[in-house]
């Protein structure tokens, strides 16, 4: 079944300056605080081994490790390496990669349990445990940014909707030559009819990228939703199917696999594998229906496959499987702890 895409601000709050409150720094934030709140329960439950009052610390730690590993992966896996170390700095310009932050938060945690001399696995398995409501929100943020959308599809297919942030709608609505993020999310609100001109034309770029003069008024009349997305194809909603299932699906397993096991925990390390199995499982399928990165795909390899036939995505995701694999076997062959007495 088709939808409409709802065309919300990316900008929940505009501030005066360049600074703006988006939802996709919300996101992360409302990701840190339910991670908060999850391994608070936990240390009070006796399943992690730290003091309560640690747990913002570690949190702190571990946000470190998410920034600087995403922002890292991606530069090295979907950028252009390390050519421009700035770039890693610019974190307004976008481009964070999962699989890197999982690294940097591997990294981040194992630093932290050696300081703190804490048992490494079952900080890991209370990370996993805490995570996946944090990837549920930002996949929403993607869907709201329009980013990571899916491959082109038929109206009437589950999630099917029209990106304004397609290439062919930009096209559509006049917005090839405007790169700056702020005035095209502007211009697209317009379109849709959820902002006034009167609203927006103080605060569009008069100027492309290359110093030429944008004429807005001439640029006004092909800002109509209504008619450039004709011209749109469909694709699937692929942020909210990898949210659906990375996020919610992934926690529900997880919160089950803990629930049932509460009085007698599995091994260490045991939950930390299930999630990455998990993980692994759903975004290697889910890239079938997700929009290969640009820099990946060619008039011959429209897939954007890298290895084997697999994308960077599902690439990245079979190390995981891996080490899901390894990690939760190792756990249910050591077993649960013995009975309370």
């Amino acid at each position: 079944m088709s939808f409409e895409f709802p065309a919300i601000d990316p900008v929940l709050l505009d501030l005066p300056g360049p600074l703006d409150v988006r939802w996709y720094g919300l996101m992360y934030i409302a990701g840190f605080f339910v991670s908060h709140w999850i391994l608070r329960r936990l240390c009070r439950r006796g399943f992690l081994p730290l003091p309560e009052q640690q747990v913002g610390d570690l949190l702190v730690t571990l946000l470190f490790g998410v920034i600087l590993g995403g922002r890292l992966g991606y530069a090295l896996f979907y950028d252009q390496g390390l050519a421009d170390p700035l770039r890693l700095l610019q974190i307004w310009q976008g481009g964070m990669s999962f699989h890197g932050g999982l690294l940097g938060v591997f990294v981040a945690f194992t630093w932290y349990a050696r300081k703190h001399r804490l048992p490494w696995a079952r900080l890991g398995d209370a990370c996993a445990l805490s995570v996946t409501p944090g990837i549920a929100f930002v996949r929403l943020a993607n869907f709201i940014n329009g980013e990571l959308y899916g491959r082109i599809t038929q109206a009437g297919q589950p999630l099917a909707m029209r990106f304004p942030t397609d290439p062919a709608a930009t096209h559509a609505l006049g917005l090839d030559r405007v790169l700056d993020t702020r005035s095209k999310e502007l211009a697209i609100q317009y379109a849709f009819g959820k902002r006034d001109w009167e609203s927006i034309a103080g605060r569009l770029v008069e100027t492309d990228a290359f110093g030429r003069p944008i004429d807005w008024n001439l640029l006004r009349p092909q800002l109509d939703w209504s008619k450039a997305s004709e011209a749109v194809p469909y694709r699937y909603a692929s942020q909210l199917l990898e949210g659906l299932a990375e996020g919610v699906l992934l926690g529900l397993l997880l919160f089950l696999a803990y629930r049932l096991t509460r009085s007698r925990p599995f091994a260490a390390g045991t939950y930390g594998g299930l999630f990455l199995l998990g993980y692994a499982v759903a975004r290697f399928g889910l890239e079938y229906l997700r929009q290969p990165d640009s820099q990946f795909t060619d008039p011959d390899d429209p897939l954007g496959t890298v290895l084997w036939g697999l994308t960077m995505g599902q690439t990245l995701s079979s190390a995981m499987l891996l080490a899901g694999l390894y990690f939760l076997g190792r756990g249910l062959l050591r077993g649960r702890a013995p009975a309370p007495v």
